[in-house]
């Protein structure tokens, strides 16, 4: 029997080849471009750099590179491109680089492969930083393929959550055109959900809740919620995506009722409100209670009220550029009446751009930021406020308001629970007392001989009871002061 011959030095060659191009590839597959680039600088002991055509590097070199060899290494790029040719090699004392423009489409400015290595250079390193090149232009487009595709996502969900930006401050025309900018139209009626759990569970409601022409954002400033608005009609069912196991096992969930486009903040307000009672239900999830709303109350003469005060917003014209006009006035009390722990972040200004804002619209208003029953009269007249159009002066006050029988029977029903039979006395002193400190605890505790933390632990009795959030934004401290106050006009305790 014939033994095989040995082969020969070209076959020996090619196989190399073969070996090292298999090489590269599955270092392509598993790492990308800095793989390759690792492993090419392995393979040749050489100075390994991806350049632009500019000399900047597209990609951080495998290892250290002096200044000498990166000096050539830029010499012989800027030689290959003046030259307009694929490739280059320039020595220069004992090195010596060569150059190899990546192959992609005509017209494109493709980084440029260079390795510097000691003279004499290696007889196989042409080969071998072509056949790089080559894997190099695959493993280059596929990233930039995914980092435009990252853009991209970015874009459009930045572009989403402005839109929703722009329809909780009341801007329907100029949310309603951005959308078209998405070739996607804002429906009529809408429903809200405010997501709150894992980020990973709500990035999958996200997914899942796109997929049916919603409209999903993060909650603005640092909190963990994922807003979803999707169309709401009378026959359309809640969202099939509460259900899916990531989101019911892990994830607390607030929804508000179908309402018109123009009052996408209410709904905002009423899922945010439903959340607080989701974190104590057992489904984890809660739908907005009716009862809970005292505008549906106050009517027409509601609107009237909330007009008159805040018209000293809606006529406010700046003095300087620099300073902010009555929509700036507005969204900022919004926000540091309904998140004041985080208001600024939310606008996305400065503490002490916070601080200004808010001095100069109490100045405006007359109003005293430390009194309970002012922020609460902002508040009221913040969720009653209508485009400004026609503001009224004068008129009904909110005593007034407040002492109407249908105002007086909302209270009533907010406040029942700490009345009931088997409720403790003390919680519905406790709450007075509080809501009469201008919701204060340290003089709370200090008229009722108590610590602070068992004033807390009455607070949370009380949350439980009234299914609110007193301690936590966003809480229900302005409506319950109302609720006490009307009590308080009609002689009822």
């Amino acid at each position: 029997m014939r033994e095989t011959p040995p082969p020969g030095g070209r076959t020996v060659q090619r196989l190399r080849r073969a070996d090292d191009v298999l090489d590269l590839q599955a270092a392509g597959r598993r790492g990308g471009t800095p793989a390759v680039l690792r492993l090419l600088a392995a393979r040749t002991r050489a100075g390994v750099l991806l350049l632009h055509p500019s000399g900047t590097d597209a990609c951080p070199p495998p290892a250290p590179v002096n200044a000498a060899e990166r000096a050539l290494a830029r010499s012989a790029v800027r030689e290959a491109v003046t030259r307009g040719t694929g490739s280059a090699a320039v020595g220069q004392a004992a090195l010596t680089c060569l150059v190899v423009t990546l192959p992609g489409r005509p017209g494109t400015r493709l980084p440029v492969l260079a390795a510097v290595a000691p003279r004499p250079a290696p007889p196989d390193l042409p080969v071998l930083l072509a056949d790089a090149a080559t894997v190099l232009s695959l493993t280059w487009d596929a990233e930039r393929g995914r980092q435009q595709a990252h853009r991209a996502q970015l874009a459009d969900t930045g572009t989403r959550e402005a839109v929703l930006q722009l329809l909780m401050a009341g801007q329907i025309a100029v949310a309603r055109r951005l959308a078209r900018t998405l070739r996607s139209a804002l429906p009529d009626t809408v429903r809200m959900y405010a997501v709150e759990g894992p980020a990973a569970a709500r990035r999958d409601a996200a997914d899942w809740a796109a997929t049916t022409a919603a409209w999903v954002g993060r909650e603005p400033g640092g909190a963990r919620r994922t807003l979803v608005l999707e169309p709401a009609t009378s026959t359309r069912p809640l969202a099939a995506w509460l259900h899916h196991p990531a989101v019911a096992d892990t994830c607390h969930v607030g929804i508000s009722d179908a309402v018109p486009l123009r009052d996408t903040a209410l709904a905002h307000h009423q899922a945010l409100r439903a959340l607080t009672a989701a974190r104590r239900h057992p489904e984890r999830r809660a739908a907005h209670a009716q009862l809970g709303d005292l505008a549906p109350a106050l009517g027409p003469a509601g609107a009237a009220w909330a007009a008159a005060t805040l018209a000293p917003l809606h006529t406010h014209r700046p003095a300087r550029p620099q300073d902010p006009d009555g929509p700036a006035l507005l969204a900022t009390a919004t926000a540091w009446l309904h998140h004041p722990t985080d208001a600024a972040a939310r606008l996305g200004i400065h503490r002490n751009t916070l601080a200004a804002r808010l001095t100069h619209l109490h100045h405006r208003l007359g109003t005293d930021p430390h009194r309970l029953a002012d922020r609460a009269a902002l508040s009221l007249a913040l969720r009653l406020r209508t485009d400004g159009q026609s503001i009224c002066v004068g008129g009904t006050g909110l005593d007034e308001l407040l002492a109407q029988p249908q105002v007086i029977d909302w209270a009533s029903s907010r406040l029942h629970p700490l009345h009931a039979p088997d409720a403790p006395p003390a919680l519905a002193d406790t709450l007075a007392r509080w809501l009469r400190h201008d919701a204060r605890i340290g003089p709370t505790a200090q008229e009722l001989a108590l610590s602070p933390s068992a004033v807390r632990k009455r607070l949370g009795r009380i949350e439980t009871l009234l299914n609110c959030a007193l301690l936590r934004p966003p809480t229900a401290v302005h409506d319950l002061w109302l609720a006490h106050r009307a009590l308080e006009l009609a002689g009822r305790p």
